[in-house]
């Protein structure tokens, strides 16, 4: 259980780019990809904005080198091509490794779903059958490892906006456990209607772009893409004859089971996650140089994190942000492209900014980072991925 577990490989797929060069171009440019919604079919397209990826099924398919008349669902595709990207960005060859992939979703393949069910519902003689298999979650994990040719573990989790950090957290468990000694590890999730609708119902949505942190926040925008990190052993990475991108140095999970869809007013499960992450780290709070916060925007999700984050840090709270004003909240994918991100601000020395933000919550003494910061030595990132459920997980990624 000491083995170490390095990041050898990151691919992400977002409303700011389809790429981890895009993304880290759209970033350094303060550039979101908030707003108005083009390709779902919604009656609230007119009115809320989201993190929208602007290319049709059948663009994906042709960039994937797919059959366009295959039914595949959005999440699967988004998902194919970050796992694609982690895979050919850390070098590792398949063949000589036991591999395995542990991915996220919370929507599984709904688009499909809802588009069978309106034409099977006008005519009952039609619907594309083969598309509605793919509704259930474990579908995209088995599409990416068809694509990938993955064989050895397969594994799918869904946790909410949690899964994909959770997903880390056990692929990295697999390799200390020398179950595996490659793993795949993120999330994949695409917008539909049903999560739109949904959010919408609990309004939660913001109507304009979303304000985490901010005194006058009222919502979140939703998201959709994937992202991935290739996890390797300490005996792999040697092999590699590479520098490791970082370490997975700790992580946590605890639940406040306090209530279906709001966080504890007193951040316990926030508190406890982190706690826990940071104690496996063997790192101490002022170690922390940069928080990824969850930051959805929600007035009940920035309050509970923040009261977590003080408990924790006292006067003492590190530069942090939500990046989700850049993609969105991305629900299942969140912790995978988030963990990407956190990398990223470890190799480039960068801390992004907090879009949006004008104002500090009272209850707080606390306001995040609200424009790039370059030249910052980050050595350890703390990420946090927040679920419905009460289910909290906490990453530490850290320099080599």
């Amino acid at each position: 259980m000491n083995e170490k577990v390095y990041i050898a490989g990151l691919g992400i797929v977002s409303a700011i780019g389809l790429t981890v060069d895009e993304t880290l171009e759209s970033l350094k440019a303060t550039r979101s990809g908030i707003g108005p919604i083009t390709l779902l079919e919604t009656t609230l397209k007119a009115a809320i904005p989201a993190g929208e990826i602007k290319k049709t099924n059948t663009e994906l398919k042709q960039m994937l080198g797919l059959d366009v008349n295959q039914s595949i669902t959005r999440t699967s595709l988004f998902g194919m091509m970050a796992a694609r990207e982690a895979l050919q960005n850390s070098g590792v060859d398949l063949s000589k490794y036991r591999c395995g992939i542990v991915s996220a979703t919370s929507v599984g393949g709904m688009d499909l779903s809802e588009h069978f069910y309106d034409d099977f519902n006008a005519d009952q003689t039609k619907g594309d059958t083969e598309g509605v298999k793919g509704h259930d979650c474990a579908d995209s994990t088995e599409r990416i490892a068809n694509f990938l040719g993955i064989k050895d573990y397969l594994a799918t989790i869904s946790t909410a906006c949690s899964s994909s950090a959770n997903s880390i957290m056990f692929g990295s468990r697999l390799i200390k456990n020398n179950i595996v000694d490659v793993v795949l590890a993120g999330g994949t999730d695409s917008l539909t209607r049903f999560t739109l609708n949904g959010f919408n119902t609990l309004m939660i949505l913001d109507k304009e772009h979303c304000k985490p942190f901010d005194a006058k926040r009222v919502g979140l925008n939703m998201g959709e893409g994937s992202g991935f990190v290739v996890l390797v052993s300490e005996k792999v990475m040697g092999e590699l004859h590479k520098k490791p991108m970082a370490e997975v140095k700790g992580y946590g999970n605890a639940n406040d089971a306090y209530h279906q869809t709001a966080s504890s007013p007193d951040g316990q499960g926030a508190f406890l996650a982190m706690t826990t992450a940071l104690a496996m780290s063997g790192l101490k709070p002022g170690d922390i140089d940069y928080i990824n916060v969850h930051g959805t925007g929600t007035s009940n999700n920035d309050l509970s994190e923040g009261v977590a984050m003080q408990r924790i840090f006292a006067d003492k709270v590190p530069l942090f942000s939500s990046t989700k004003p850049f993609t969105g909240h991305t629900l299942g994918a969140a912790g995978g492209i988030e963990a990407v991100l956190s990398v990223l601000a470890i190799r480039y020395n960068i801390v992004y900014p907090n879009l949006n933000f004008s104002e500090p919550i009272p209850e707080l003494n606390i306001s995040p980072v609200t424009k790039l910061m370059e030249n910052i030595n980050v050595r350890n990132v703390l990420s946090n991925s927040f679920g419905f459920g009460g289910n909290n997980s906490t990453l530490i990624l850290s320099a080599c």
